[in-house]
C-alpha cells in the first residue's frame, strides 16, 4: 500500500481510506469491527467518519453511531495508535446536529468533544468541515448553485472565527490537522490565505466527490491542489456503486444502496448508464475488474491523497482492497479519457 503526504502536516496516509458511513445502518457493529481489522491488515492506515454518520438514511436515532462503533473497536482492541482517524463537523442545516447551527467558534469545541467521546480517543488526526455554511456546488447542486447572494465579508469573518477556534483545539491537543469537504476553489484559497496570514491550522485536504463519473475536481481545484499541497480525499470513487455495473439494465440488487435510495442522491439519470457501459467495456477489453480499474485510475491522479471506499460486507471489502495490485496502462488511461470526453458530467 503506497503512502501519500497529508498536505504539509508531515502525516502520511495510505492511498486507500476506509469509509464508515454505513457503520450502524447497513453494516452492523461486529462486521464493522471486522472491516477495520481487515483494512489495517491490508496496509490501510486511514479511517474516515463523520459525526452525522451513518447514512442511508441519516436520522436522529442513529446519528453518531458510526463514531460510536469505531470507538468501541478502539476500546476493545487498544489499536487506536495504528491508524490515522478523520472525522467531520456537520455544516449549517444538519437539523440532527446542534439544530442546524452553522460551523463557528460557538460549535467547534463542543463538536470536537462529542466526537472524541464517541470515538473513545484523546485526539482526532484530521478534523474536517463537512460542507461550507454558505452552501456548495457538490451533490448535484452545481446545476443551480448561485454564489451571487453571498456576503463575502461575513464568509471571511466566519472563516477567521473558525480557524481561531481550531487553533485552540490544536493547542489543547484534541486535533492534529484540519481538512475541508465539499469545498470550492475560492473557498479553499481563502482558508489557506487566512491560515497563512494568522498562523492558524492550514487546510491539508479537501474531501470532495470524485470518480470516473464525477470529475468536477479536474479543473480549478486540481490546479490549487497540486500547487498548494492540499490533497484530495475522493469520496464515492465507485459512483455509489454505479461503476461496478450492478445497476445496469435496470437491476437493483437487494440490500444495495439503490434499493434504499432509488435516485442515488441525484446520480440516477438517463445518461449515466451509457457512461458506465463505456467504462465497463474498457475494463472488459483489457481484462480488468471494473472496480479495480476505477480505484486504480483514482490512484493515478496527481492531486490524490487517498480514495475513500466503503463496503457493506466483508467480501466486498476484500475485493476492493485487491485494487492496489492493479496498474493501468497508458492505453487504458487514453481510452478512459476518450470515454470521459464522450460522456461528460453524466449526472
Amino acid at each position: 500500500m503506497k503512502m501519500n503526504p497529508l498536505g504539509r502536516t508531515g502525516i502520511e496516509v495510505s492511498e486507500l481510506c476506509l469509509g464508515t458511513m454505513t457503520f450502524g445502518t447497513q453494516t452492523p457493529e461486529a462486521e464493522a469491527h471486522a472491516q477495520i481489522a481487515m483494512a489495517l491488515a491490508a496496509g490501510v492506515n486511514f479511517v474516515d467518519t463523520a459525526e452525522m454518520y451513518p447514512v442511508n438514511p441519516v436520522s436522529a436515532e442513529t446519528i453518531g453511531n458510526s463514531e460510536r462503533i469505531i470507538g468501541s473497536w478502539n476500546a476493545k482492541t487498544g489499536r487506536r495508535g495504528e491508524y490515522i482517524l478523520a472525522t467531520k463537523h456537520s455544516g449549517e442545516g444538519m437539523k440532527h446536529a446542534r439544530d442546524g447551527a452553522p460551523i463557528s467558534s460557538k460549535t467547534i469545541a463542543a463538536a470536537v468533544e462529542g466526537s472524541l467521546k464517541r470515538l473513545q480517543t484523546d485526539c482526532i488526526d484530521l478534523y474536517q468541515f463537512h460542507w461550507p455554511n454558505r452552501g456548495s456546488y457538490m451533490f448535484r447542486q452545481n446545476w443551480s448553485y448561485d454564489p451571487s447572494g453571498q456576503n463575502p465579508e461575513a464568509v471571511l469573518a466566519n472563516m477567521e472565527d473558525c480557524l481561531e477556534a481550531l487553533q485552540r483545539e490544536v493547542e489543547r491537543g484534541t486535533i492534529r490537522a484540519f481538512g475541508l469537504s465539499n469545498e470550492s476553489a475560492w473557498g479553499t484559497a481563502q482558508w489557506l490565505r487566512i491560515a497563512g496570514e494568522r498562523g492558524w491550522p492550514r487546510a491539508a485536504t479537501i474531501q470532495n466527490e470524485y470518480s470516473l463519473l464525477c470529475r468536477m475536481y479536474d479543473t480549478d481545484l486540481a490546479e490549487l491542489s497540486v500547487n498548494e499541497d492540499v490533497g484530495l480525499m475522493a469520496f464515492s470513487p465507485l459512483g455509489t456503486g454505479l461503476l461496478t455495473g450492478k445497476y445496469q439494465n435496470g437491476a437493483v440488487p437487494e440490500g444495495s444502496r439503490k434499493s434504499i435510495n432509488p435516485e442515488l442522491g441525484g446520480r440516477h439519470s438517463p445518461r449515466v448508464y451509457d457512461a458506465v457501459a463505456a467504462y465497463l467495456e474498457i475494463a472488459r477489453q483489457h481484462g480488468l475488474d471494473p472496480v479495480h480499474m476505477a480505484l486504480a485510475w483514482c490512484r493515478t491522479r496527481p492531486f490524490m491523497a487517498s480514495a475513500i471506499f466503503g463496503a457493506t460486507h466483508l467480501p466486498q471489502l476484500e475485493h476492493l482492497l485487491q485494487s492496489v495490485e492493479v496498474e493501468l496502462s497508458q492505453e487504458v488511461l487514453d481510452e478512459i479519457n476518450a470515454a470521459h470526453q464522450a460522456h461528460p458530467m453524466p449526472y
